[in-house]
């Protein structure tokens, strides 16, 4: 091998390096700039989350234990009756970024309207990685919101709201849910945030439809 080729060959194992330092960058965690994340667990308990403070906790958990140092943390999650709140309303202003530091939404309009970051490859878990969606074993693309598409409490056809008793029990009513990956069945099935209502609240029926009680979480800003 003479100068020339050794010096090309060296070349192209350098800009090989170099490519794959700027995948691994590209692909590693960023826990200080997340601000958004699907549930890697639920409850255990179905949409028994012990109410909206016990939702915030369980995303103020997963967060803390992926290296995130923000501490507050808010579950998308509407609800009805008195003190009665918009998911919408809890989330902060945007814009909010994944696991890899990876925008997924500008803002409440963007979030609310074509979201075209909101996808199964960006809406991943506070660990950086993927849930099961439609195609996979098991299905857990159903994400509890109790919210329509616009960010605001869902109800059904008389008024009741669907966050199965405020997110407080695993058997009384039903829960409004979202796609996370953005297919599927349902009356709405491209919808990130509200898809379709839940069978009922119970863990073995939100797995009955494709769900595992899982939610989004965001930190304001």
């Amino acid at each position: 091998m003479n100068g020339k080729t050794m010096a090309m060959a060296a070349g192209a194992v350098a800009l090989a390096l170099a490519g794959g330092v700027g995948v691994f960058a590209q692909n590693a965690l960023q826990p200080a700039k997340m601000s958004f994340f699907i549930t890697s667990v639920g409850s255990g308990k179905g949409a028994d989350l012990g109410g909206l403070a016990g939702a915030d906790a369980h995303c103020a958990q997963l967060a803390k234990a992926a290296g995130s140092p923000k501490t507050n943390w808010k579950a998308y999650l509407s609800t009805g009756g008195a003190g009665a709140v918009n998911a919408r309303d809890r989330i902060g202003a945007g814009p909010w970024f994944n696991a890899h530091g990876v925008e997924v939404a500008k803002n409440l309009a963007d979030l609310h309207g074509e979201a075209p970051n909101m996808s199964k490859a960006n809406e991943l878990t506070e660990k950086g990685t993927v849930v099961k969606g439609r195609g996979d074993t098991p299905n857990e693309h159903d994400i509890l919101t109790g919210s329509k598409k616009d960010g605001t409490l869902a109800t059904n056809a008389e008024g009741q709201p669907l966050t199965c008793n405020n997110w407080t029990s695993s058997s009384a009513g039903m829960a409004r849910v979202g796609h996370f990956d953005r297919q599927g069945g349902g009356d709405d099935p491209t919808s990130w945030n509200s898809a379709h209502n839940s069978r009922a609240c119970s863990q073995a029926d939100l797995i009955a439809t494709g769900g595992a009680g899982y939610l989004f979480c965001f930190a304001p800003n």
